[in-house]
C-alpha cells in the first residue's frame, strides 16, 4: 500500500532500515577481545567467572549496571507520538 508520493514497500523498508541501525548499534556495544581483571572505572577486581561469561569485558558489574541506566536514560527510545496510527486513536 503505497501512501501520496511514496512507493509500494517503502514504509517497510524504513522500518528494515531502522531495525538494521539497532541490531548495528547493539553490536557495537557488545565488548570483544581480551577481558581486564580489574574495573576500567572504579579498579574493582573483576570476578574470573564473568570475565569468562563476557569476554572482551572492560567494567564490573556496578559500574556496567550505571552505564546500562546511562544509556538507557539517554538513548531517547522510539518516537511514537509522530505515527500516524497513534494519531488515529
Amino acid at each position: 500500500m503505497a501512501g501520496g508520493w511514496t512507493r509500494d514497500g517503502a514504509v517497510q523498508d524504513q522500518i528494515d532500515a531502522s531495525i538494521d541501525d539497532a541490531v548495528k548499534k547493539a553490536r557495537s556495544l557488545i565488548p570483544s577481545g581480551e577481558s581486564l581483571t580489574h574495573c576500567e572505572e572504579c579498579g574493582a577486581a573483576i570476578p574470573d567467572a564473568r570475565q569468562k561469561a563476557v569476554p572482551g569485558v572492560r567494567l564490573c558489574v556496578v559500574c556496567q549496571s550505571e552505564l546500562d541506566e546511562e544509556l538507557k536514560r539517554t538513548s531517547g527510545g522510539i518516537n511514537r507520538r509522530g505515527s500516524k496510527d497513534s494519531q488515529l486513536r
